[in-house]
């Protein structure tokens, strides 16, 4: 271990264009890189191994070190110094929120790993701007949960959500965020008000819809590939105390996603729509007894699925306690409309913090099992309203009928117009779209070349009839794919990437853009050789 900090340790130096030398006084903290930097947080060699690894645990790219910011200065210094070294240096840079990416994303080969949550900086709710609206003022290395318990002590909570919330506020940002209230506000993208966000120059820029315009569109689910997210302006709404939760089951296809869509268009509707397709599960309804109650407890007990597969709606109605008697009559008329299986009708009543927190609760229980930290080859897509039942026939009907792949599978519809076409996230073209999920966890190698061969018979099933489905949290490795996915957009991408970072230096795990190094006979590079795990 002590022979291993050395050599990154003298890698970095010497990228870095310091001067060279075999003494570490201070391993975690080497004390030639402090004045260089000018930092007040910590530089880590020892702590590069903890930094290739995600949630994903599919991919690991070993960083030279890991900075831990103590302030936005931290992060300018970094990413200044790196960028002065111009193309001779190897060094990238990835920001790192709480390592939820899937195939490295947040990594970097030799690079230096940024982690957000050190950057302290917390939440501040401010009351009346922006048109009188309030919002907070957050960290982007803020988790999303923090974000939530100080806006509720002012009776607020942002309006757009992720099913997870542990999760960091640049982490989302730079890709979309969504959930089931995304059909109503909009992805967490389009309810910022403002960004501040350091560029692959290292310049600190705040911005908005009338200042520095072009990067606030460009970061907004730009794959962190024009600056790292260090603090968000959000908007907010009143938050409501608590949530009616409801969940009922479908066995026809086509009534659930017409039912589905009905709702996500009504002017009257639920707060929160999801949905959820269950394939060899039995005894599900009675693992729903812990947590809810079904109206008919003697029809429930007597469901069978007949081993057939089941499609599940999930909604929630917002309320305050003494809106109570109104809040059940909206829900006895939303359900009216609904043509679920009679029998299959759960509710119950949470707190909305506990909602909103649901699967941390799940997270818990998996940890405890040792089945947390497995890989998980998840594969998320768009897919466009017109063709949502010919990829169900397809892959809920003949790819997965058979599979033993674990883990949920969510499938819902969100409408196109609630997103700002400006960000650089990509979606269909049609108005309403749907998210399918496939959250495939592997603790076996065997599960896992089962799971990622299932996925490329999905992509490869779309792109043979012509669907035009987007990857969500996207995953390519070559530049000819990441043209394939933002199709006419790409140009003004690869532009907007030449204004705010011509070197290529910020999140290379993203695999769209490579550094283009400079060889030199007079520079000594050590780098220390990248870890590709796969399995």
């Amino acid at each position: 271990m002590a022979m291993h900090s050395y050599f990154l340790h003298l890698f970095l130096i010497v990228a870095l264009g310091s001067v060279v030398t075999t003494h570490v006084s201070n391993p975690v903290v080497p004390s030639p890189l402090r004045p260089l930097l000018h930092l007040q947080g910590n530089l880590s060699f020892d702590d590069a191994p903890l930094a290739a690894k995600d949630f994903g645990n599919i991919y690991q790219l070993l960083p030279a070190a890991v900075l831990y910011p103590a302030s936005v200065s931290d992060v300018v210094s970094t990413v200044q110094h790196v960028f002065q070294l111009g193309p001779r240096s190897k060094l990238t840079v990835a920001a790192r929120g709480h390592g939820h990416s899937l195939q490295g994303q947040a990594q970097t080969d030799g690079g230096i790993v940024v982690r957000m949550e050190a950057l302290g900086g917390g939440t501040r709710v401010v009351h009346q701007q922006h048109g009188g609206q309030p919002y907070a003022d957050a960290s982007g290395g803020e988790l999303w949960i923090n974000v939530l318990v100080e806006c509720l002590k002012h009776g607020l909570a942002p309006k757009s959500w992720t099913d997870y919330l542990h999760l960091t506020v640049g982490g989302t940002l730079s890709n979309a965020g969504i959930s089931g209230q995304a059909f109503r506000h909009g992805p967490q993208i389009s309810n910022v008000y403002q960004l501040e966000i350091v560029t692959g120059k290292g310049e600190v820029m705040n911005c908005s819809e009338e200042e520095n315009s072009e990067l606030f569109h460009a970061a907004r689910g730009g794959l962190g590939q024009f600056g790292i997210i260090t603090r968000a302006q959000i908007a907010l709404e009143p938050a409501p105390e608590m949530v009616r939760w409801i969940r009922v089951l479908y066995s026809d296809f086509t009534s659930f996603t017409e039912d589905q869509e009905m709702l996500i268009s009504a002017k009257e509707t639920f707060d929160y729509i999801e949905g959820f397709v269950i394939t060899n599960r039995t005894g599900l309804i009675n693992n729903w007894r812990s947590s809810f109650n079904p109206r008919d407890p003697v029809r429930a007990s007597q469901f069978d699925s007949d081993g057939k597969i089941l499609f599940c709606l999930e909604m929630t109605k917002n309320f305050n306690q003494h809106e109570a008697e109104s809040m059940d009559q909206q829900v006895e008329q939303h359900l009216s409309k609904l043509r679920y299986l009679p029998s299959t009708l759960f509710q119950s009543e949470v707190s909305y913090l506990e909602f909103l927190d649901r699967v941390h609760a799940s997270e818990v229980k998996l940890r405890s099992k040792g089945l947390w930290d497995v890989p998980h080859p998840w594969l998320n897509l768009f897919i466009p309203r017109a063709r949502i039942k010919d990829f169900a026939r397809e892959v809920f009907g003949k790819i997965l009928r058979d599979s033993s792949s674990r883990g949920p599978i969510l499938l819902y519809p969100l409408n196109r117009s609630k997103w700002d076409n400006r960000t650089s996230a990509v979606i269909p073209d049609e108005e309403i779209f749907y998210l399918v999920a496939l959250l495939s966890s592997a603790p076996s190698h065997g599960s896992l070349e089962e799971a990622l061969k299932q996925n490329r018979k999905i992509l490869d099933f779309c792109n043979k009839e012509g669907i035009k489905m987007k990857q969500y949290l996207p995953y390519y490795t070559t530049q000819e794919e990441w043209r394939g996915h933002y199709g006419d957009r790409w140009e003004m991408f690869a532009h907007r990437k030449g204004i705010y970072d011509p070197l290529s230096i910020l999140a290379p795990g993203q695999r769209i853009f490579h550094k283009a190094v400079q060889s030199s006979s007079s520079s000594i590079v050590i780098h220390p050789e990248a870890n590709h795990v796969q399995g």
